[in-house]
C-alpha cells in the first residue's frame, strides 16, 4: 500500500473570473465572515478546524461558497480538506477590501 497521500486542489475560479458581486455576497453571511477572519490569521485551516457553530453539512456549504466565489482555495489531502485565503488575488483585484472587512467590528 502506498503511504504517500495524493494532494489535489478543488476547482476554483481563476483570478480573472472573480467578481466583486460574488465576493460581497459570500462575505455578507456572518458564518462565512467569521471563517474568513479565522483564515486571515492562519496559513490554512482543515475543514474540521473552523470554530463555527454550524452542522458539518452547513460548514461544507459555506466552504464551497467561499471557494466558488474566489475567496478561498481548497486542497484535499487524503480525506481532509484544507482551505486558505486567496489574499494576494483579492488584494490585487479589490485593494483594501479584505483589510476593511477584517477591521470592521465583529
Amino acid at each position: 500500500m502506498d503511504t504517500a497521500e495524493e494532494t489535489k486542489r478543488l476547482p476554483f475560479p481563476d483570478r480573472s473570473e472573480i467578481r466583486i458581486e460574488s465576493v460581497l455576497q459570500a462575505l455578507a453571511d456572518p458564518v462565512r465572515l467569521a471563517m474568513v477572519r479565522q483564515l486571515a490569521g492562519a496559513d490554512e485551516i482543515s475543514c474540521g478546524g473552523f470554530e463555527v457553530a454550524v452542522s458539518k453539512s452547513t460548514l461544507t456549504h459555506h466552504l464551497r461558497t467561499l471557494r466558488e466565489s474566489g475567496i478561498t482555495i481548497t486542497r484535499q489531502q487524503g480525506t481532509t480538506r484544507f482551505s486558505a485565503l486567496r489574499r494576494d488575488d483579492l488584494d490585487v483585484l479589490f485593494p483594501g477590501l479584505l483589510d476593511g472587512v477584517l477591521a470592521a467590528r465583529q
